[in-house]
């Protein structure tokens, strides 16, 4: 199966920001939201696309979105991690059933790629421990682990930060 990068288009930003808040939940990513805070964050895609750069992988044939993630700088309202000169991803996910077709190693490429163009020096990303899946495809595609820049956004919830130079 082929599949395409692009833009995230309008009338997809609420689809979006409901897989992704599913996505999440269903591999026990939200533990700690009890109130629902950060599932509204992942939901409200609209506010991140006027943000952040949205892109989406998309079937290549059927033009359905398989997976999305949001690519920033320093300085945005999305970034974490991201020092001038960095770029940095964050909220990818792929739907469930679209899963193991290639669409989260072509996303993160995509962000690879989109900081190349944007003459960034590194890439750098935050991620749950135990997202042990991503850590993987993160390792695959030259990024390791900066321990020295990994964070609490909230107590008892440590992000591990990866890094890759470009």
């Amino acid at each position: 199966m082929d599949i395409m990068i692009r833009r995230a288009r309008d009338e997809e930003l609420d689809e979006i920001g409901e897989f992704t808040a599913r996505a999440y939940l269903a591999d026990g990513l939200l533990e700690f939201d009890e109130s629902g805070w950060y599932q509204g964050e992942l939901r409200d895609v609209r506010r991140r696309a006027e943000q952040a750069e949205v892109l989406v992988a998309a079937d290549a044939g059927s033009d359905e979105v398989l997976g999305a993630v949001a690519f920033t700088g320093h300085g945005g309202a999305y970034t974490d991690l991201a020092r001038p000169g960095e770029g940095e991803f964050r909220m990818l996910a792929v739907r469930p059933e679209a899963r193991r077709r290639g669409a989260a190693d072509a996303l993160v490429r995509a962000c690879l790629e989109r900081g190349r163009e944007l003459g960034v020096e590194r890439i750098v990303i935050c991620s749950q421990q135990k997202m042990t899946t991503a850590h993987r495809l993160y390792g695959r595609l030259g990024f390791v682990r900066a321990p020295e820049r990994d964070w609490e956004p909230i107590p008892g919830i440590t992000l591990w930060a990866f890094t890759v130079e470009l």
